[in-house]
């Protein structure tokens, strides 16, 4: 029988390339969520049987438990940007992590990938940061041989960063950002999924890789470049730090009395996020060490903002159409 993998958070934006890849390797597929009829889709990553998801709260032992019965291998995606309800920082980063390896080894599983994050450190100001640290010391504390993967800002057709800001250009002729000169290193989703393969197949050491695309760009950058894929021109304000945090202050007063109704476009602890550089650190352990060659922004952002150009899949014809000859 082919060996099991169970993907917590599989039908996210990470974990559904990683079911995709390991269907595709031959290894059965449980894909544990808190929605199994909203995971639907990745059923036809394999044979019939081959990807299944299945009902569990990372939250409860028992749930977790279940998901993680007679599998070879667990990988942990699930992670938050911002905390609602029960679903805190703490409840999923932190005690979720550490609930996840501690049944994994519990049941015998012999390997163990985490997702986590550039940036993680106990000692950081931001609580998502302090729990991304804290869920990493807790998988090595149960299962020590783990792989732990701390990618930079992800990019991909399902993102929530390129697609969110592209979305915003059809709002108005500014582009407000916060942190314009904050370094990041946007790594390929698929790139993260084929080092989570090696991890889960055991071609990768164990310990802690820092994943990083080939290029390093300031937030400003990295919108700049976003506009000249959907081809539009928007004044891009860098809103200062000390506002950012008096907004975020603002809006979750305004999600708080509205109860969830309207959504804080940001909060306190991402302002805090975004004051520091989200790259891979000088010396660490990267794709380079798992041989395989960063995917380049401009190889994909074209493939999926197209949408959000003025014409959408027509614009390509209408600027062609304007060199014919009448």
């Amino acid at each position: 029988m082919s060996k099991l993998v169970t993907i917590f958070g599989g039908s996210g934006f990470v974990g559904r390339y990683i079911a995709r890849r390991m269907a595709k390797e031959g290894w059965r597929v449980r894909v544990a969520v808190r929605n199994t009829n909203e995971a639907m889709f990745v059923r036809p990553y394999g044979v019939v049987g081959q990807v299944e998801p299945v009902f569990c709260n990372i939250r409860d032992d028992a749930s977790v438990a279940a998901a993680t019965n007679g599998a070879d291998a667990v990988v942990n995606c699930v992670g938050v940007l911002a905390e609602t309800g029960k679903n805190t920082f703490t409840a999923v980063q932190a005690d979720g992590a550490s609930r996840i390896a501690r049944i994994a080894a519990a049941e015998g599983v012999a390997r163990m990938v985490h997702i986590s994050a550039i940036g993680a450190d106990a000692d950081a100001d931001s609580e998502y940061a302090k729990t991304k640290a804290a869920g990493e010391a807790g998988v090595l504390e149960h299962m020590p041989n783990a792989v732990i993967l701390r990618p930079s800002i992800i990019f991909g057709p399902e993102d929530d960063f390129f697609n969110r800001f592209a979305g915003m250009t059809r709002l108005g002729p500014v582009l407000p950002v916060v942190g314009a000169d904050t370094r990041f290193q946007p790594v390929y989703v698929d790139d993260v999924a084929a080092a989570a393969e090696l991890a889960v197949t055991g071609a990768a050491e164990p310990g802690v890789y820092e994943l990083g695309g080939p290029d390093t760009h300031t937030f400003r950058e990295l919108m700049q470049k976003m506009l000249q894929v959907v081809r539009r021109r928007r004044l891009i304000i860098n809103i200062p730090f000390w506002v950012a945090r008096v907004m975020a202050a603002v809006f979750w007063f305004g999600q708080a009395v509205s109860l969830g109704i309207v959504k804080s476009p940001i909060t306190k602890d991402q302002v805090l996020n975004l004051a520091h550089d989200n790259v891979v650190a000088d010396g660490a352990k990267g794709l380079a060490d798992l041989d395989i060659k960063p995917t380049a922004l401009d190889a994909v952002l074209p493939d999926y903002l197209w949408r959000f150009r003025p014409s959408g899949q027509y614009d390509a014809i209408k600027e062609s159409a304007k060199n014919l000859k009448t």
